[in-house]
């Protein structure tokens, strides 16, 4: 029920849980803008990890990426769920999207601090705001919607509390302020587990949420594709090293290629049951995260060559190997538990991983360009060689 229009958008509508089973239930235009402010948070984390590459903090840099991309993620897969089940589109709905829209802003402002002397006060800003935005909608869906008023209530509760948490811990000292950190990670992950199945399950659609998760995976690829063409550009800008950074280059895009079509075979994922679409959207953070960090390996290899970087070859070789083969790991794995059918068999994924860790390590003989292009030449095989199986045995299935 509507009770006016607004700017081209409903005013107020009732907030109920939409149907799951809704034909054609896409990306709205509002969630692709929603997206775009993420992906200057994940520019941000991936930039801050290229530069703790190329200055030789690997592990401080690791750390301070998988804390801040949690953050990104998590904020970011909340919104996604919501929207997917409660999507009004009104103005009160738009507004706090807004709200979101900004803290994501702050949080993006934030990640330098954090990552130079691991100062997350911005950070846990920006998160405070887009969270308590989210349980402002919830709450909204508790007053409105009847049926689903317990669970809502429990995601209200659930996320307000960890958000004390998320400011106290501002205050922890030396080690604690990683032994928090890690409790309350697990903490959020427990908030839909305990608000789904107390609860009345949310009525997410498991077509729109594939939808998400694909667009966004697009969104970061093309983030992988800018921090290249950047890493290229600079480097163009001084004579020595032409061939092997447009070699690198050719690589990173037949890497991003292949990287794509291979999330691409899961587009038909079929989340049937809660558990299948936890796994399906948990695992997304590996993804993401990993992709991003592809990204990041590429222009660090760049750096390297073009003696930016204190990293040596098969070290920057690496940073380009693990996010790739962590990638297709995690992929074999969701299209499994999505039942896609898009895995051929687990030993050609083996095989992959092994033969791109393999061109890796060898990279000082091979030279850092030549093995980033044999990386990507290594992985559409494996696509290509799964593909080939999983058609044959779409077609035979008496021989699984």
């Amino acid at each position: 029920m509507s009770d006016g229009v607004a700017g081209g958008g409903v005013l107020r509508r009732i907030m109920r849980g939409r149907d799951p089973s809704e034909a054609h239930r896409v990306s709205t235009p509002l969630e692709l803008l929603f997206d775009l402010c993420f992906v200057v948070a994940v520019a941000q984390a991936a930039g801050q990890w290229h530069h703790a590459l190329a200055d030789g903090r690997v592990l401080a840099g690791l750390v301070g990426y998988a804390s801040v991309f949690f953050a990104i993620w998590w904020a970011w897969m909340n919104f996604t769920w919501f929207a997917s089940a409660y999507d009004t589109d009104d103005v009160p709905y738009r507004l706090l999207t807004l709200v979101q829209m900004g803290g994501v802003l702050v949080l993006a402002a934030g990640v330098p601090a954090a990552f130079s002397h691991g100062d997350f006060t911005i950070v846990v800003v920006g998160y405070v705001i887009m969270r308590l935005a989210l349980v402002s909608q919830w709450l909204r869906a508790a007053i409105e919607h009847v049926e689903g008023r317990p669970t809502a209530l429990r995601y209200a509760a659930g996320i307000t509390v960890v958000q004390f948490g998320w400011i106290a811990r501002l205050w922890a000292p030396g080690v604690w302020a990683y032994v928090t950190f890690l409790v309350l990670v697990a903490a959020e992950l427990a908030v839909p587990l305990w608000a789904e199945y107390r609860g009345h399950p949310t009525s997410w659609h498991p077509g729109h949420i594939t939808d998400r998760y694909g667009a966004f995976t697009i969104i970061v690829l093309g983030e992988v594709v800018l921090a290249t063409f950047t890493g290229v550009q600079d480097a163009l800008s001084e004579p020595g090293e032409t061939p092997s950074v447009l070699i690198t280059a050719a690589g990173g895009l037949l890497l991003v290629f292949a990287v794509w079509w291979i999330y691409l075979t899961g587009a038909e994922a079929r989340l049937v049951g809660l558990r299948t679409a936890l796994l399906w959207g948990y695992g997304h953070y590996v993804v993401f995260a990993a992709v991003a960090a592809l990204g990041a390996g590429l222009g660090a290899a760049i750096d390297t060559l073009g003696h930016h970087s204190r990293l040596d070859i098969r070290v920057a070789a690496l940073a380009v190997a693990v996010p790739l083969v962590v990638s297709l790991v995690v992929f074999a794995g969701l299209h499994r538990v999505a039942g896609t059918g898009a895995v051929g068999h687990p030993l050609l994924v083996v095989a992959g991983v092994v033969i791109v860790l393999g061109i890796a390590v060898g990279a000082p003989g091979l030279g850092l360009g030549l093995a980033v292009l044999t990386m990507g030449l290594a992985v559409a095989a494996t696509l290509a060689a799964n593909l080939a199986v999983a058609r044959h045995r779409r077609r035979s299935p008496d021989t699984q």
